[in-house]
Order: C-alpha cells, then sequence, then structure tokens
C-alpha cells in the first residue's frame, strides 16, 4: 500500500488534479479513455443500484469528485493507472458550467458520450466502448456561438479556456446558486455541447489515448468567468415535465424524419442528436424503437443503434 501511495504521489495526473482541488474545483480520476477511472463497487449486484457514494466506498464516477486534498490521494492511490482527472461541474464553491465547442466524428457518438456524462459510476477501468472514431472537418462551432451572442445579446467574458486533443476547446464559466444547468449536447448548436450539474471536463493536464488537454495560450492566469445572464437563460430553460404521452408524440416525427435523412458519415451523429432532444423534452423512452428502426433502414444495425440512444440517454439524464 506504501507503494502505491509514493507512485500516485508522483503522478502528473495527482499533481494536477491537486492543484485544480486546491483552488476549489472537485476532482477525482480518469482512465485514458476519459472514462472514471475506478469501477462501481455495485457492478455484480444482481439488481441496478442507484448509489451516488452514499455507501462510502469510491467507484461512483463524477460523484466521487472531493477538494479534500487526502481525499484526492485516495482516490488516485486506488487508481495508480489514472492519466488524468475529471472536474465536478455544478459543485460549489464555482458552480462550473463547461461549454464545449466539439470536433464531430466523422460516423459515430464515442468522442460525445465519451467525455462528461457524468454518470460513469460502472465504467471499468481502462475499457472502452470500442475503436476511437476517426475525425472529420469540424463544425463551425465557433462561429455558432459567436451568432447565438449576436442574437441574444452577450459578450463571453475572459475566462479559462482548455484545449482538446481533438483540436476543440472547453470554456469554463460559473453559475449562480439558484439556477441548476444540465448536461446536453448539441442543443444550442450543432458541436455545442454543455457540461452541467452530474456532469464532468476532463481537466487540463490529463493525457487520454488521444494526447493531453492543455489550458490556452492567455488564459493560464485567469479564473472562471460568471457566465452572461443572456447566455444562463438559454443553458437552462424552463423545465418540461418527464411523461411518456400515449403514442408518439407530433415532436418525435420530425426527429424520426431527421434521422431517416442521414447519408453515410452522419448517422450515428444525427441519431444521438435526435434521441438528445427527445430524452431533453421527456419522451425519449416513447421514441427509442422509432429511433432504432429509421436508423436501421439508413444502414445502421440494431446494436449500434441502441448503443447510440443509450448514450443520450445518460448524457441527458438530470443529476
Amino acid at each position: 500500500m506504501a507503494t502505491t501511495a509514493r507512485h500516485s504521489a508522483t503522478t502528473p495526473a495527482l499533481a494536477h488534479a491537486l492543484s485544480a482541488a486546491e483552488r476549489g474545483l472537485p476532482v477525482f480520476p480518469l482512465s485514458p479513455t476519459k472514462l472514471p477511472a475506478l469501477r462501481s463497487p455495485h457492478r455484480d449486484e444482481p439488481e441496478p443500484v442507484r448509489c451516488r457514494g452514499e455507501c462510502g466506498l469510491p467507484g461512483h464516477g463524477v460523484h466521487d469528485a472531493t477538494t479534500d486534498p487526502t481525499g484526492v490521494r485516495a482516490l488516485f492511490a486506488a487508481a495508480p493507472w489514472a492519466t488524468g482527472y475529471g472536474i465536478a461541474c455544478g459543485r460549489p464553491p464555482h458552480r462550473l458550467i463547461g461549454i464545449d465547442l466539439d470536433v464531430t466524428p466523422a460516423d459515430g457518438v464515442g468522442a460525445t458520450a465519451g467525455a462528461g456524462a457524468g454518470a460513469g459510476a460502472g465504467a471499468g477501468a481502462g475499457s472502452h466502448g470500442g475503436p476511437a472514431p476517426d475525425y472529420g472537418p469540424a463544425p463551425d462551432s465557433v462561429a455558432a456561438l459567436q451568432q447565438l451572442a449576436l442574437q441574444h445579446l452577450f459578450t463571453l467574458p475572459e475566462t479559462v479556456i482548455v484545449l482538446t486533443p481533438s483540436g476543440g476547446r472547453h470554456i469554463w464559466l460559473t453559475g449562480p446558486p439558484d439556477v441548476v444547468v444540465h448536461n446536453s449536447a448539441g442543443r444550442l448548436a450543432p458541436g455545442i455541447d454543455v457540461r452541467g450539474t452530474g456532469g464532468y471536463l476532463v481537466g487540463p493536464g490529463s493525457v487520454t489515448a488521444r494526447g493531453a488537454y492543455r489550458v490556452a495560450p492567455g488564459s493560464a492566469g485567469l479564473r472562471p468567468a460568471p457566465c452572461p445572464r443572456a447566455l444562463l437563460r438559454l443553458l437552462a430553460p424552463p423545465v418540461h415535465p418527464r411523461h411518456q404521452p400515449q403514442g408518439r408524440p407530433a415532436q418525435g416525427h420530425g426527429l424520426v424524419r431527421f434521422v431517416l435523412a442521414a447519408h453515410e458519415g452522419q448517422r450515428n451523429t444525427r441519431l444521438f442528436w435526435a434521441a438528445c432532444r427527445a430524452y431533453e423534452h421527456g419522451y425519449g423512452e416513447a421514441l427509442v424503437e422509432p429511433l432504432v428502426a429509421a436508423a436501421v433502414r439508413t444502414g445502421l444495425n440494431e446494436r449500434e443503434a441502441r448503443a447510440a440512444i443509450a448514450s443520450a440517454a445518460r448524457l441527458t439524464a438530470g443529476p
């Protein structure tokens, strides 16, 4: 045990995580796949367990995150293979909100679903859902965010920006205590994901299978800035009750048509986006089978389609 503790104390991932914790950012260890490094202690139990750390054992993903240096060291001692760390969003004192300007895979949901889904409690150390997708051209997510700023009359403040190995960037903002921002994928605009309560960001200094995350030049000395109120209204719209209407809702027809119109190279991305919208509006479960059928008609197999929809369900789940 002493040998493991000494080893973990010298790892760059732990050093970066401790530095973040000192600044009030709750952290936990990540594997090279950007998933939580510690497996769930409930993984072998016959029935699903909705435990968020109440059992006192590590392995609950983002719910393990802490700012206590002793707690951080203990988590990394239990996961000496960790090469990075996650930062829990929505937690005091900063109540971090992450604006993820993404790079879209040519065909697949792995990049979108893997970083920051937050549930993560059952992920195995070093586990991976399949080969990493090949990245195509990035969507103009920067221009989309600028367009939102012009349309809704807000200016992004100077704040921390983290550059991702795939060419994207994470913009760090802080939220007020009376507003809950949930995770979303592409709801603001294509290529813009949001990390809020129950989600996490990969911390700068982390090394993943695709490369290292690093603070953008010029923002290293900055603190996360408050989110502009106009942007906050976009990030936290009125909550719709999650009920299951009889039959398929009218809105669902449009999402199914959106999936049916996918060409090769767009199929998984369109399916994932449509499933996210369905779950956010409260009829995700009612639309699973129509979306699977539509995806199969475009050329995906049923297993791929159901995996994409399950990823959307996890990403949009509340805290």
